[in-house]
């Protein structure tokens, strides 16, 4: 009974216990590069793993630029990173400047990025607090889900005192 007692707790304690993310170079669509943890300077920030032939990735972008735009002034920034392989970079480029994404946009064509990350599905977005604690993380999309990220912000918000603008 004690065995099972210690198993149950040390699988609750693997579930609450917070991920910190590594600070690695992010290569940005116009060449550049950046640091991860420089994207924290100001506040939290959502990373968004995406490509080009994902349409619930394309679903969830708009949101997550309305939520770039709505809440830079508290702190909040959104980096889409996207998955597409160095031939298909180009549709990366055309995409975003089709739909005028104002949120950062970085490009990891041999999935590095993601990988440390952990992330494995189409879309994952992962929100990380300013000192690189991972505070949200869920892979896919489905209508909605913007919701809950945007409950995840306003948490994040409330919690810390900071003041924002409702949406």
């Amino acid at each position: 009974m004690l065995k099972k007692i210690a198993y149950i707790l040390l699988f609750i304690s693997s579930i609450s216990a917070q991920e910190k993310i590594p600070d690695m170079p992010i290569k940005l669509l116009d060449g550049s590069s950046k640091r991860l943890y420089e994207f924290l300077k100001d506040g939290p920030v959502i990373i968004d793993f995406w490509a080009t032939w994902c349409a619930p990735c394309k679903k969830l972008m708009k949101h997550l630029d309305k939520f770039h735009n709505h809440f830079n002034d508290s702190g909040l920034k959104v980096l889409a990173i996207s998955t597409d392989t160095p031939r298909s970079m180009g549709k990366v480029k055309s995409y975003i400047r089709s739909k005028k994404y104002d949120f950062f946009v970085g490009v990891d064509p041999n999935q590095q990025v993601m990988k440390k990350l952990k992330a494995e599905l189409m879309p994952t977005t992962i929100m990380v607090d300013q000192e690189g604690m991972v505070i949200y993380r869920h892979q896919g999309y489905y209508p909605g889900d913007e919701n809950k990220i945007l409950n995840k912000i306003k948490s994040y918000f409330d919690e810390r005192n900071i003041k924002y603008q409702n949406m």
